[in-house]
């Protein structure tokens, strides 16, 4: 398929569009979070041959070339202006305001290292705050990346004698 990417997400929205469903829904259907199913149709992910079935179900207009579209590795990319859009400056804002905190927690409670963006789920829940007010929750769940010591022994390059030139 030799469509640039913004012909292909606007295709694949259409589809969701078309469908009435939303993220939640088709979520449900797929049993994958909401913002991955968000993800796949933003050609932000890859659709794996197990759940494309499911996919296809839940949205029976999308198209079969699309489909296999969407199983090709994506080009994870993001548009420098996004951060306009008030939502993903918020988010960001949090991100940045508390981000620190976050940090110092992650190593007080699981040492050197960080959360992977790879291994990682992310979903948003809407809930009722105790005024009664709705609220949003975006929870990211990540594997702990210890940072490793960097000993030569260990350094599979280094363990066999370099040649000399």
């Amino acid at each position: 398929m030799a469509q640039n990417k913004e012909s292909i997400v606007t295709q694949l929205q259409a589809a969701k569009h078309k469908s009435g469903k939303s993220y939640n829904q088709l979520a449900e259907e797929t049993g994958l979070t909401n913002v991955y199913v968000a993800q796949l149709l933003k050609r932000q992910a890859q659709l794996k041959p197990d759940t494309a079935h499911k996919l296809q179900a839940a949205l029976p207009d999308l198209p079969e070339d699309l489909v296999h579209e969407m199983m090709r590795p994506p080009l994870r990319s993001y548009d420098p202006n996004l951060i306009q859009d008030p939502t993903i400056y918020r988010l960001n804002e949090a991100i940045m305001h508390f981000g620190e905190s976050i940090k110092d927690i992650i190593n007080e409670d699981f040492g050197d290292g960080i959360m992977s963006a790879i291994d990682f789920y992310c979903s948003v829940d809407k809930v009722k705050g105790l005024d009664g007010k709705d609220r949003v929750v975006v929870t990211f769940d990540g594997k702990y990346l210890p940072h490793t010591e960097q000993k030569c022994e260990h350094m599979v390059s280094r363990t066999r004698p370099l040649e000399k030139q």
